[in-house]
């Protein structure tokens, strides 16, 4: 392995040596030239989402395949999770025995009812017994000891009643409360149950099917990706050096790494203002003059995003020019520094600095 690795090397460095010893050059001429914006990127479909569970388990049924066309509101997907359906019953029981006691008729409030009613008769007596007392104690026929021990005994009396009916009021809020509660509890495990069920949030087409029947998925784990099948764009990433430049509207030429022979035309149609931190790059959204036909999502691409195109400039090749912006002419080896304008994918035009006619080589200064 070794041995194959060294040749390789060899074969490089002869390669290399032999190019230094060819002089290139070229005659500088006038042009039309295009500045582009290179970005690389993906196809995408419109309001694409992921499938996801939204519980643990085992999936026990798929209703989806790549390519199906699904309805909103579909069920693609059933999870086996037991507990949320036990949950769910659990909730519903106790939600309605809390609505039982939640009644007049409820055991706890009738015996405290009962209560009242026994205490609001022995108001009554006593009532009744210090208003003959009084009569007794204004007749001097009873001592002040004994008036006074029967006004004490309506006290307490009316002090016990007022006590149960403040205990049936508690004992009321107590028991809607436990009604709320135990609804509220209901409501979240019909949708924890629901949960087990996983349906599509809007029409549209599956692109990549994740999961297998029989797989176990945890909550957030994605099952599958589905998207606008009549609207397919192209995702690009481009550098944060070029996104000054950039406006809705310009043209944009694409080439699919599955048709390397084709161009597709292209328009940027939304400039999405945050950074992408995943890609550490700026997320161009460009939509294609007429939809490939292949419009599989996920498909790498290459774009030129066209800036400006200036007619008739003089230009040279890139590779021409160092990074100090200097060239060498071929009559003396003079090294000359030029003012550069707009450079597209292979080109630079030349502003000041050289003339149209002359003849630079592309060795280096």
């Amino acid at each position: 392995m070794k041995r194959k690795f060294t040749a390789v090397l060899v074969l490089g460095i002869s390669f290399l040596i032999s190019c230094t010893n060819k002089q290139e050059e070229i005659k500088l001429q006038h042009q039309d030239i295009t500045e582009m914006v290179f970005a690389s990127g993906a196809l995408e479909a419109d309001d694409q989402y992921n499938l996801t569970a939204q519980t643990d388990g085992y999936l026990i049924e798929m209703n989806l395949e790549e390519g199906t066309i699904v309805r909103k509101e579909q069920v693609l997907a059933v999870i086996d999770n037991d507990q949320n359906i036990i949950n769910s019953k659990s909730a519903v029981e106790l939600h309605r025995f809390a609505s039982e006691n939640a009644k007049s008729s409820a055991p706890a409030l009738q015996e405290v009812e009962a209560a009242i009613e026994a205490a609001e008769v022995k108001v009554k007596l006593d009532q009744q017994q210090l208003e003959r007392y009084k009569r007794l104690y204004e007749s001097n026929s009873i001592s002040r000891i004994e008036y006074d021990n029967a006004n004490l005994m309506l006290t307490n009396s009316e002090s016990v009643l007022n006590a149960l009916k403040q205990k049936y009021r508690n004992q009321q809020i107590i028991a809607r409360e436990q009604e709320v509660i135990r609804q509220y509890t209901s409501k979240t495990g019909k949708v924890l149950e629901k949960q087990n069920r996983i349906t599509s949030i809007r029409p549209g087409k599956v692109y990549m099917k994740k999961k297998q029947l029989g797989d176990y998925v945890r909550k957030g784990d994605v099952i599958a990706v589905i998207g606008n099948p009549d609207s397919i764009f192209a995702r690009l990433n481009v550098d944060e050096t070029g996104m000054a430049k950039l406006k809705i509207g310009q043209t944009v030429f694409i080439k699919l790494n599955t048709h390397v022979d084709e161009v597709y035309k292209a328009f940027v149609k939304q400039i999405l203002p945050a950074f992408d931190e995943a890609s550490r790059t700026f997320i161009v959204k460009a939509y294609f003059e007429k939809t490939p036909e292949f419009n599989i999502t996920g498909t790498q691409l290459e774009a030129n995003i066209v800036i400006r195109t200036k007619k008739n400039v003089l230009v040279i090749p890139r590779v021409y020019m160092n990074y100090d912006h200097k060239v060498m002419l071929k009559t003396d080896r003079k090294i000359v520094k030029v003012v550069p304008g707009i450079v597209s994918g292979e080109w630079v035009e030349i502003k000041k600095g050289l003339n149209a006619g002359q003849t630079i080589i592309k060795e280096a200064p």
